[in-house]
């Protein structure tokens, strides 16, 4: 392969015992369509072959660069690597996944077609395929569905809404929001809250361009800091910075375990400035629940809402932990005349 001019994007690849995987990564980003790339190769402490891998990829293709290890985990070596790149474009890439070959062609076409767009990921499809009724398939036809900037929006607290190794991110975007940073919590989604934060639109090309390899192997399988009390407690220090609307009775949608967990969140962060701000009030479909008390807020029927907290009308967070019940809840709401992101949001 030879490089084709100036490269277009580039590729921020850090590694750690990728070796059983990472010949197929290479393979899958050598027979990219878009050839105006380059790659920055990290190796951050391999105990196996890697690193060998990465230099002999380097040596026959002058588009791959090896960047220095720094030897400090992911975030370190993101941060290395983005300031290392020349491209006006940074992608995301893992070392154990296989890419589609028109995978940074068609988000260049996004991009360009559309300037009012940050960034943007991908489609993607887990392989080995998991069972049945897994939590990777409910995440994976949920992600495949967000096409559009107005559903990552949407649903930009349920979980990231752009699978990280399909990144794709205008520098200057990246940049004016202070890149990757290490908050103890997912490094991907604490990038994705901060430009959402900035007002930076983003969404995913309609197309399944990207191969997530599962394993026991994962930094999400093995890192507390992916975990889902990681993921809340982000969620929870961005809602609580400004997202959610001052002087309105704050209710959670949802009495069952995700409802219960986001509350006791949010209890315990204390809500804006370090300041208590209480849950006033549950909503649950279940007889059983109604006028129960939970961490000190009533359990109302969604037919009380109208009513509760007159004259300030309830802002509710969603959190109820399957698609179909926030198809549901964001029917009846509407039905009632709420309007979402402006009276309620999505939370899990």
């Amino acid at each position: 392969m030879t490089a084709a001019g100036a490269p277009r994007v580039s590729i921020l690849l850090p590694c750690r015992d990728a070796e059983p995987f990472l010949g197929a990564c290479i393979e899958s980003l050598a027979a990219q369509s878009e050839p105006r790339f380059e790659v920055l190769a990290l190796d951050d402490g391999s105990r196996d072959g890697t690193g060998s891998l990465l230099r002999a990829w380097a040596e026959r293709d002058g588009r791959v660069r090896l960047v220095e290890r720094d030897g400090s985990g992911i975030v370190a070596a993101l941060r290395r690597l983005s300031g290392e790149a020349r491209a006006p474009l940074l992608a995301r890439m893992d070392a154990d996944d296989i890419t589609h070959p028109d995978r940074l062609a068609a988000q260049l076409r996004l991009l360009a077609r559309r300037p009012g767009i940050a960034a943007c990921g991908t489609g993607v499809r887990y392989f080995p395929r998991p069972r049945r009724g897994s939590g990777y398939l409910r995440y994976e036809r949920w992600i495949n569905g967000l096409t559009e900037p107005a559903a990552v929006e949407r649903d930009l607290f349920v979980e990231c809404p752009i699978a990280h190794p399909t990144l794709m991110v205008r520098r200057d975007a990246f940049e004016a929001v202070g890149g990757y940073r290490d908050t103890g919590g997912p490094e991907d989604y604490d990038l994705i809250l901060r430009l959402s934060a900035a007002g930076c639109r983003m969404t995913n090309v309609p197309q399944i361009l990207h191969e997530w390899r599962l394993g026991p192997h994962r930094l999400s399988e093995l890192s507390d800091r992916y975990g889902p009390d990681a993921f809340r407690r982000l969620k929870i220090a961005y809602l609580a910075n400004g997202r959610i609307p001052e002087g309105r009775p704050l209710v959670i949608w949802g009495a069952g375990r995700v409802g219960k967990a986001f509350a006791r969140g949010w209890l315990e962060r204390g809500g804006p400035a370090g300041r208590a701000r209480p849950v006033e009030a549950f909503v649950d479909l279940d007889p059983r629940k109604i006028g129960q008390s939970i961490h000190g807020a009533v359990v109302l029927r969604p037919e009380d809402l109208p009513a509760f907290g007159a004259p300030a009308r309830p802002y509710m967070l969603l959190a109820v932990g399957t698609p179909g019940a926030r198809s549901e809840i964001r029917e009846a709401l509407e039905a009632l005349g709420y309007q979402e992101i402006e009276d309620y949001r999505a939370v899990a």
